[in-house]
């Protein structure tokens, strides 16, 4: 990993996760991204211009805040991004930094047709070391297939009785490896020169609203003990899974049965759970719904849930239960608060098995992705879990 020392920063290009580092001062003097890139420091939204005519906008993230959980696929190149109104007490647009307004300008132009008017997006994550920031990428509003109802959403939240709305905004971060030096010194001009050194996905972008996404393939498809299971904060929300279910690992299956609904989406048509004697080795059985109309496919897929501590791994043993009740043209899902150990996964993976493996942190995650993403908010929708299964 490459890393750039704050002396160097005023001459600094950007790299792809290349770290760049803050002051040692302990003041908001420490921020990079100023002698970076000339914007302001503090805030998740920075603005290079006047906020009517940006040259750049930069978004910071901690990707950490429970609440709301900025995330970005490297698998397939989409940042999910919030806005800046995080607690109750003011409109949706009314913020500091007026950054739910940029969200909303962002996506009226590119759902207009005015993809001029909308500035490059840099995009960068605190390191966690001092003011340190990592350089994700050059990032346009949108992703390609999710219509212009789904690209940029209003969501409501509650805290401590108050209800209030915050934005959940899609971009795609571009297949750029670097911003030379010399570009980012003229984006403060706007003029011919700017578009002529501008990265050439931005400008295809610019010109067709059609973006290259920077999609980073697994080199290594099996996910080791660490990446199955959660980690900081998080650890607290699987506790409170494991504790409720702990004198009754059967009923957890219903909990399984409401995570795989929450990621699959509302393409699953069904999801019954089985008969705890006797059930053919399968949790639950559903029909995932593929395509839409009366061209659309259902296809059967079977879950298996197991509520198990951290220590105790899912092994071959309980997958292969699994994989024997797969018929031809269907697909499992085994939902686990633990992790699969190597063995069995490498099976899997190298086998071809259609086996969908949703681990401890995959729960956690998908959950925050609801909106789920503190103990109360979770023991709440435990609670609401019961008889909502069929």
């Amino acid at each position: 990993m490459q890393v750039i020392s704050f002396d160097r920063l005023r001459d600094a290009g950007l790299l792809i996760d290349a770290t760049y580092e803050g002051g040692r001062n302990g003041n908001a003097g420490d921020d990079p991204l100023p002698a970076l890139l000339g914007v302001s420091n503090q805030g998740g939204f920075r603005i290079l211009g006047s906020r009517n005519r940006a040259s750049l906008i930069v978004l910071t993230t901690s990707m950490d805040d429970p609440e709301w959980p900025d995330y970005l696929d490297h698998e397939t190149g989409i940042f999910t991004y919030y806005g800046d109104n995080k607690r109750p007490g003011q409109e949706l647009h009314d913020t500091p930094r007026y950054g739910n307004s940029l969200l909303r300008d962002m996506f009226d132009a590119l759902h207009s047709g005015k993809r001029y008017v909308i500035p490059p997006v840099l995009v960068f994550a605190k390191a966690g070391s001092y003011r340190d920031m990592v350089f994700k990428g050059l990032a346009v509003p949108g992703v390609a297939g999710l219509s212009p109802l789904d690209d940029l959403v209003a969501v409501w939240k509650t805290t401590r009785g108050e209800r209030f709305q915050n934005y959940q905004a899609k971009f795609t971060i571009l297949d750029v490896s670097n911003l030379p030096r010399g570009w980012l010194n003229t984006l403060q001009t706007r003029n011919d020169e700017w578009l002529r050194g501008a990265p050439k996905a931005w400008l295809d972008w610019r010109a067709t609203g059609q973006g290259q996404p920077l999609r980073a393939v697994r080199s290594l498809e099996i996910r080791a003990r660490d990446e199955q299971l959660p980690s900081g904060a998080d650890e607290s929300l699987l506790s409170l899974i494991l504790e409720r279910f702990a004198e009754s690992p059967y009923d957890f299956e219903a909990c399984a049965a409401e995570v795989v609904r929450l990621f699959l989406g509302e393409s699953v048509m069904s999801i019954n759970l089985t008969r705890h004697v006797r059930d053919g080795g399968r949790d639950a059985v559903g029909k995932y719904l593929i395509g839409r109309g009366a061209s659309s496919v259902a296809v059967d897929f079977s879950m298996e849930a197991k509520c198990y501590i951290p220590t105790n791994s899912v092994g071959v043993r309980e997958l292969s239960r699994l994989i024997s009740r797969l018929r031809h043209r269907q697909f499992g899902v085994l939902v686990t608060t633990s992790w699969v150990n190597t063995q069995a996964y490498k099976e899997i993976k190298e086998d071809g098995h259609p086996i969908i493996i949703i681990s401890g942190a995959d729960i956690i995650r998908i959950l925050k992705e609801k909106g789920v993403s503190s103990r109360d908010a979770l023991s709440s929708w435990l609670d609401s879990i019961k008889g909502r299964t069929e």
